[in-house]
């Protein structure tokens, strides 16, 4: 009738290997995580807004919407640019929308 002294001993005490054990595969999977997807994700994005910021006039370009042009003209507040499609047909972009540069050009030497 009465609960044997080992029956209650048990049933009081907390569980074994409760701690960083049982957290260890949750840690370890966010680690994998983070090498795998966050960390290679935000090194290309670095490199988009470093590509983005170096954009000059001459380069030709590729914008979100899959249009090839050729950069006349970079605006004064430096986030619009006006982008050459076709002969004598210009359009103005968001510098954000080029998704990719296709051919750089190299600055002019200074002759001084």
């Amino acid at each position: 009738m009465f609960a044997t002294p080992a029956f209650a001993q048990a049933a009081g005490g907390a569980p074994a290997g409760f701690g960083l054990t049982q957290f260890l595969p949750l840690i370890l999977i966010m680690g994998i995580m983070y090498f795998l997807l966050i960390r290679p994700q935000q090194k290309r994005l670095k490199e988009q807004q470093a590509s983005l910021n170096a954009i000059r006039r001459g380069d030709q370009v590729v914008t979100g919407g899959g249009i090839i042009g050729k950069v006349t003209k970079v605006m004064d507040d430096g986030k619009e640019l006006e982008v050459e499609i076709a002969q004598g047909l210009k359009v103005r972009v968001v510098k954000s929308t080029i998704s990719q540069v296709l051919t750089r050009t190299e600055p002019a030497a200074n002759s001084n």
